[in-house]
């Protein structure tokens, strides 16, 4: 987005909530800053600056408004479109991988070097890596001592900072409050009892319709991977010092979430996959205003506004999950999956937990399944086997910061992956807001229920007026199906 002063300043005075994450608002005669939304008097224009980034305010020596919770907004809704270099390293912050790699591990992920790194994020954002970095661990701590019992030097720490005096000039700086003062000044929220069990919202833009994104995820559900139960869909994490548990349930204007951590440094990347999980970052009223525009799909887009796309925690799962759902129905993909899972053995989780989820297989444990353990042809099961070893070798990188095209050429490379299973996970894995399944069965029955041309090269050709938002007409086509 243009940081256009006079569109800005609109947005700001008519407290469109729909920009929130796209900028911030800086008010240079209180010091502060706001999302556009802020319920407060507008502030006079003279008086007005707009950022890109809350770390590009907090640079230049502004801190959080209390009232409207700034850094508490839904992330910009560029970062699912682009696929450039910045789009890529805004993805890979959000993960913590700054925090568990520094600038060189992001720069090396990348494939470009700190300085030119740093060079392209300033130049769009406002701030350098660190910087960004740093405003999501400010973030993360308030949230820690917001929700939890813990003490400030072990909030510190897991929230990312380097020392205890780094958290404190930190939120001192963001906050203009001491850590203790935050604390005493709001008053902890009910959190759920458990030790590494915090409770959260989760903003988006409205309109979500929650129950497609439960029903989609409902009938691909693994029994002690994920479930839907009463209007809550609850999951297990593989995480970077850890496994977790979440339960989201959608709420009028919220998500709220229950995060069971085994180390709280996991609570940014948590956060961030169950935002990318349901979607949480989009812009559904330009892309329903996209989708609505044409007349065989205004109707649905009319009845069922904020259809989002359901992603992924982990893209090798979902990698699994696609290649043994080629030319399968759902159903008997879980039955295949169920059967993979039984052979699962993982220490990390404690019988005594009864039902608790745990997260998917990962490729090494995929590599030490016995063929019995695989319940499906011998090319699927080594194309399985395939797939886990370049992942574990780290030679194919299912992120989401990674380069999408290179992604799809490096998974249609493999034997016995084609086109639509890495079409596929570049959608729900990958996060590409632009693809259709045309060759999918259940795609092609949607659009002859809606009259749509049900044939490969027509469906293609008739699809150029929904991009950028493909992805999202291909979850349409699939619900009038």
């Amino acid at each position: 987005m243009e940081m256009d002063f006079e569109r800005c300043y609109r947005a700001v005075d008519s407290r469109d909530q729909r920009f929130d994450g796209w900028f911030y608002t800086g008010v240079t005669s209180t010091g502060i800053y706001c999302r556009p939304s802020c319920p407060a008097i507008t502030p006079k224009r003279q008086n007005v600056r707009f950022f890109p980034s809350a770390a590009a305010a907090q640079g230049a020596g502004l801190r959080a408004c209390r009232r409207c919770r700034p850094d508490a907004a839904p992330g910009s809704p560029q970062w699912d479109i682009r696929a450039d270099v910045v789009g890529r390293a805004m993805r890979l912050i959000a993960d913590g991988v700054v925090d568990r790699a520094g600038v060189p591990g992001l720069a090396s992920r990348l494939g470009y070097t700190e300085r030119h790194l740093h060079r392209m994020l300033s130049a769009e954002m406002g701030a350098g890596p660190l910087a960004l970095a740093r405003a999501q661990r400010a973030q993360t701590a308030r949230i820690l001592i917001e929700t939890t019992d813990l003490g400030m030097a072990e909030i510190a720490f897991a929230a990312g900072f380097g020392s205890v005096r780094q958290f404190n000039d930190t939120l001192r700086e963001v906050y203009a409050s001491a850590p203790s003062d935050l604390r005493t000044a709001r008053g902890r929220q009910q959190a759920a009892t458990g030790a590494g069990t915090i409770t959260l919202r989760l903003a988006y833009r409205p309109p979500l319709h929650a129950q497609a994104l439960l029903d989609f995820l409902a009938v691909r559900a693994l029994r002690g991977v994920d479930e839907v139960r009463d209007g809550t869909y609850r999951r297990g994490l593989r995480l970077p010092h850890g496994i977790g548990e979440v339960a989201l349930t959608p709420a009028d204007g919220h998500v709220a979430a229950t995060l069971r951590l085994t180390d709280l440094r996991d609570l940014a990347p948590a956060v961030a996959r169950c935002r990318r999980l349901l979607d949480l970052d989009a812009d559904p009223t330009a892309i329903d205003a996209t989708l609505a525009a044409d007349p065989a799909l205004a109707r649905a887009v009319a009845a069922e506004p904020g259809v989002r796309l359901p992603r992924a925690v982990d893209g090798f799962e979902m990698a699994v999950r696609a290649v043994v759902g080629q030319q399968v129905s759902v159903t008997a993909a879980q039955k295949t999956l169920t059967r993979l899972l039984t052979h699962q053995v993982d220490h990390e989780v404690d019988e005594a937990d009864g039902d608790r989820m745990r997260g998917f297989l990962s490729a090494e444990e995929l590599l030490g399944l016995p063929d019995s353990g695989f319940g499906m042809p011998s090319a699927r099961r080594e194309t399985l086997r395939g797939l886990a070893r370049v992942v574990a070798d780290g030679a194919l990188d299912l992120a989401p910061g990674v380069d999408r095209e290179e992604a799809v050429r490096q998974l249609v490379a493999l034997p016995g992956i084609g086109p639509w299973t890495a079409n596929y996970l570049a959608m729900r894995a990958l996060g590409d807001p632009d693809i259709l399944l045309s060759t999918d069965l259940a795609v092609r029955r949607g659009a002859a229920a809606l009259g749509l041309p049900d044939t490969q090269k027509t469906l293609d050709g008739y699809a150029e007026r929904w991009r950028p938002w493909r992805s999202y007409a291909t979850i349409r086509l699939w619900r009038a199906a």
